[in-house]
């Protein structure tokens, strides 16, 4: 049996076909996967959260006082989670290139001065041992490579539409379709 290729790095892109409430129309950074598993950040599912009640120490670094938290799935929505581009990534998680998650629990308030950009999430998405390539054979998810969309878009919120609009071909159609197809 060969073992399943690494998707850290990439993207997932909830399939039309995909209803579950919880990654409808997400797109999905995979942060790690390995045969234990795979943890990931929705990209495009703000809240109404605002960093500074949450996390006065990064609002700065978020980008000031109406900076939002993110919804970065439905596992542990207590926690933050902390993405960032890296000047110095000291002891991150990185996930390719100076994209990582800040692991090494430096001050919040020094967070900042490391990194070009940051969002910080609540929550993340895990997948426990073989469900991800279960879901993957179900054709729950498009793989995408982290070049379709920007973790840190302005405009997040449209990153399912923009990363299949990126595939381009039959997936560009698929970006175009409405949320309730009875409305076609």
């Amino acid at each position: 049996m060969t073992e399943p290729q690494s998707l850290t790095g990439r993207l997932l892109i909830a399939a039309p076909t995909l209803q579950d409430p919880n990654f409808r129309r997400t797109v999905v950074l995979v942060c790690a996967h390995s045969p234990e598993g795979a943890l990931g950040l929705v990209l495009n599912r703000p809240s109404p959260i605002l960093a500074i009640d949450t996390v006065p120490e990064l609002v700065d670094a978020l980008g000031g006082a109406g900076a939002r938290l993110w919804v970065g799935g439905p596992v542990q929505p207590a926690d933050v989670v902390l993405l960032a581009e890296f000047d110095e990534p000291g002891d991150a998680l990185i996930v390719a290139g100076d994209l990582g998650l800040v692991t090494d629990g430096e001050p919040l308030e020094r967070v900042g001065d490391r990194t070009r950009r940051l969002r910080a999430y609540i929550g993340h998405s895990g997948w426990g041992p073989g469900q991800l390539e279960r879901e993957l054979e179900r054709e729950d998810w498009i793989i995408a490579p982290l070049s379709a969309g920007d973790p840190f878009a302005e405009d997040a919120e449209n990153l399912w539409r923009t990363a299949l609009e990126a595939l381009g071909g039959p997936y560009a159609l698929v970006a175009r379709m409405p949320e309730d197809p009875s409305l076609n």
